[in-house]
């Protein structure tokens, strides 16, 4: 067995906790200000209503976003990632040529085939890995939490406004509801 790459999975069993990392199309900084953030608000809001699925933590950054989730029982990790990626790219392209077309060029992909796409992430389904102890989906809701700060834009995890972080520490509602309610607890 490659025990390097044994995280990583295609398909899931009902139950298992995923952590997702999606990042930008040649890792640029997609996510500077308010529209790209809060269209991925919503369009995670649609995609937990048309692939069901339990939200436990989330933060978007400049040029990635991570999250944590569990997929409703024989929901594939596939139509989420569609859900949650597609209408994306489609949303921003569609904004960028309208608004702001010189960006396309930050945008574009030339194919082999000298077809030109235009992409707002990277190509692949992004990095997917199965939590299989509580102590490991406490470990990387922390992590993630702590991305903000770490990359200098916060000093505290909670003043991030596009993160659970306020909603762990303070209780305080988040732009995307965390599933409480289907938590796995903390090992001891």
């Amino acid at each position: 067995m490659d025990t390097e790459h044994s995280h990583r999975k295609t398909q899931h069993k009902d139950g298992d906790i995923h952590f997702l990392t999606f990042s930008t199309f040649r890792c640029q900084p997609f996510f500077p200000g308010t529209h790209a953030a809060n269209w991925f608000i919503e369009f995670l809001a649609k995609a937990r209503e048309r692939c069901p699925f339990r939200l436990f933590a989330y933060v978007i950054m400049p040029e990635h976003i991570h999250l944590i989730l569990r997929p409703g029982d024989g929901i594939s990790m596939r139509k989420i990632y569609w859900h949650l990626k597609r209408p994306m790219t489609d949303k921003v392209v569609t904004w960028v040529k309208i608004h702001h077309p010189t960006f396309l060029n930050r945008m574009a992909d030339k194919q082999p085939t000298g077809d030109l796409t235009y992409r707002f992430w990277q190509r692949g389904g992004g990095y997917d890995r199965w939590m299989r102890t509580p102590s490991d989906l406490h470990e990387k809701i922390r992590y993630i939490h702590m991305n903000p700060v770490r990359s200098g834009l916060v000093s505290r995890p909670e003043e991030w406004k596009y993160s659970s972080a306020a909603e762990w520490i303070w209780g305080e509602p988040g732009m995307a509801k965390i599933d409480w309610d289907d938590l796995p607890p903390a090992d001891g």
